[in-house]
C-alpha cells in the first residue's frame, strides 16, 4: 500500500495512537567484523578418518615394532656409555640411510661411510638400517649386516638402537674413536 492510498481519518487516527515521534540517531559501528582465523578442515577430516578406521578395524600389533635393541660396547668401556647413546647424549653430526640397499651394497655403505666420517673427524653418527619389516620369516637382513659391520670396525667404540624419537630399533647411534 503506497503513502497516497491512506485516507486523511486513517492517518489522523494512526496519528492519535501513536502520538508524536521522534527520529532515532544511533551510533552503530560499520566496520567489518574480524575473519576467523583459517582452518585446516580436509586435515582435520583426514586425521579423524584415521582414528575411525583405527578404532573400528582390526589392529595388527605386530607391524608396530619388529625386532629387538642393538647394542655393542667396546671392551673397556663403561656401560655409562651405552646408556648414554641410548638416550641420545651426543649429538649426531652426520647419518647414513640403508632403505631399499641389498645387504651387500648396505655393508660397502657403511664402510664407506665410516671411512668418510674418520677423514671429518666425526664421532657420532646414525645409520637407518629399518626395521626389517618386510624382510620375511629371515627378520631384519640390513639391521643384522650394520651390526655385524659395526661390531667389527676398528673405529667403532659402542653402538646402540636410538632412542624411539629418533628412529627407535630401525636405526642405529654409533659412536666413533676420533
Amino acid at each position: 500500500m503506497a503513502a497516497d492510498d491512506v485516507d486523511d481519518t486513517d492517518r489522523a487516527l494512526f496519528r492519535a495512537a501513536v502520538g508524536p515521534v521522534q527520529r532515532v540517531r544511533h551510533q552503530r559501528d560499520r566496520s567489518k567484523p574480524k575473519s576467523p582465523p583459517p582452518r585446516a578442515r580436509q586435515h582435520e577430516l583426514d586425521e579423524r578418518a584415521v582414528m575411525d578406521e583405527l578404532a573400528a578395524g582390526r589392529f595388527d600389533f605386530s607391524e608396530i615394532e619388529s625386532g629387538e635393541e642393538i647394542s655393542y660396547l667396546h671392551p673397556g668401556l663403561g656401560p655409562k656409555i651405552l646408556k648414554q647413546l641410548r638416550r641420545g647424549h651426543w649429538r649426531i653430526q652426520e647419518e647414513l640411510d640403508l632403505h631399499q640397499m641389498t645387504v651387500a651394497a648396505a655393508t660397502a655403505s657403511i664402510r664407506e661411510f665410516l671411512a668418510e666420517a674418520q677423514a671429518r673427524g666425526l664421532t657420532a653418527v646414525k645409520i637407518i638400517h629399518g626395521k626389517g619389516l618386510r624382510s620375511g620369516p629371515d627378520g631384519p637382513k640390513l639391521k643384522r649386516a650394520a651390526a655385524g659391520v659395526l661390531a667389527r670396525h676398528a673405529r667403532v667404540l659402542a653402538f646402540a638402537s636410538a632412542p624411539p624419537t629418533d628412529g627407535g630399533t630401525g636405526a642405529v647411534h654409533v659412536l666413533l674413536k676420533r
